[in-house]
């Protein structure tokens, strides 16, 4: 594989994702409020893309106009501070495992808003229009079932931390069923829809601005200022705004530098080679490595609900990508002869000799 593989690469940022989920919850159950995690998160990476950015792509041939700036201001609000917030919102109300199966939903709504703005083909009349569609409605009924049916508990064998010894504060984590459970599903949900919408979008701004370093650091940038009003909204104790050298600090780093750093930027050079769809096709890849995670390394338990949403929307993850696919093999095989018509016209013309082979081989 290649320094550039777009498969490595896809992997590279499901993995990085899946210690971003584990860190971050566990920054949430050591007390800190998700607004200012998400601001502090945002200016780490930020300061650390723009070091970047100096050092490789100082001299950047792409002007970056008003507009262009707008519109990079605008994903940054969509893909970074609306969704993020939620996602903070929804791991603080759940739990880790189901926050990273919910993100098995990013696949089918980046392709919902692809169709909506005309990026991707729906036709209903053909049994690859109905897997796609069919496939949406399922992951809509997975996440339905993630938030209403329980089923039996399964606790991990063993745990390095044990999450019922948490302090007395976190009284924010809630239990199955409870209101501020269901509300977390569908924020999750919503999340990932503004993510998949943020994915498709991105794909748009990098054809007329394709300096990927200048592009993610600028997002960055206007996330942080962004993320920052926000907090400063909801947040006004200066004592919450403190760090330390705890967990906190170490998902504030990692989140900030490996995350917001390094794998923004490699989602957008791999949106750029393959496009949105493909790099949402590795998410399944992060619930599985998450739910694994959560439940050795956080002490979590999960549900057969769970177990039953997660492969409701791996399925229906599967329906739309078959369907995209056999769509895009049918449609190969259909320029096929005409590109062999058009090679053996223009050998026809110029070497008589390939052309009765070119004859024969028909």
């Amino acid at each position: 594989m290649g320094l550039k593989n777009p498969y490595l690469f896809a992997i590279l940022i499901q993995i990085i994702q899946v210690g971003m989920t584990l860190f971050t919850k566990a920054a949430f159950n050591g007390g800190m409020k998700s607004y200012i995690f998400i601001f502090y998160r945002q200016m780490t990476g930020t300061i650390f893309l723009v070091l970047l950015t100096a050092m490789f792509e100082r001299r950047s041939t792409t002007p970056l106009t008003l507009l262009v700036f707008f519109k990079i201001s605008a994903l940054a609000f969509l893909g970074i501070t609306l969704a993020m917030n939620l996602y903070g919102i929804a791991l603080l109300y759940t739990s880790a495992s189901l926050v990273s199966v919910t993100a098995n939903c990013l696949p089918v709504t980046t392709f919902f808003f692809a169709v909506l703005l005309r990026k991707e083909k729906l036709n209903v009349k053909k049994i690859t229009g109905v897997a796609k569609l069919g496939g949406i409605a399922i992951c809509v009924g997975g996440v339905a079932t993630l938030a209403f049916f329980m089923g039996p508990i399964l606790n991990p064998p063993f745990a390095l931390h044990n999450a019922q010894h948490e302090p007395q504060h976190q009284h924010h984590v809630s239990t199955f069923g409870s209101t501020k459970w269901i509300v977390g599903c569908f924020l999750s949900f919503f999340s990932v829809s503004s993510w998949g919408l943020w994915f498709v979008l991105q794909a748009g701004v990098l054809k007329i601005y394709p300096s990927k370093l200048h592009f993610t650091s600028l997002q960055c940038l206007s996330g942080a200022v962004q993320s920052f009003f926000v907090a400063i909204a909801v947040e006004r104790d200066l004592s919450e705004w403190k760090l330390a050298w705890n967990v906190r600090l170490l998902a504030i780093l990692y989140c900030g530098i490996v995350v917001t750093g390094v794998a923004h930027y490699l989602q957008s050079w791999v949106i750029a080679m393959k496009g949105p769809v493909f790099l949402a096709m590795t998410t399944p890849l992060n619930s599985i490595l998450t739910t694994i995670g959560s439940m050795f390394l956080l002490g979590e338990s999960i549900n057969v609900g769970s177990i039953v949403g997660e492969i409701m929307l791996v399925v229906g993850l599967y329906s739309v990508l078959w369907g995209q696919t056999r769509e895009q093999n049918l449609a190969n095989e259909s320029s096929l002869p005409v590109q062999a018509e058009k090679k053996c016209t223009n050998v026809e013309n110029q070497e008589p000799k390939n052309a009765e082979t070119c004859y024969l081989a028909k």
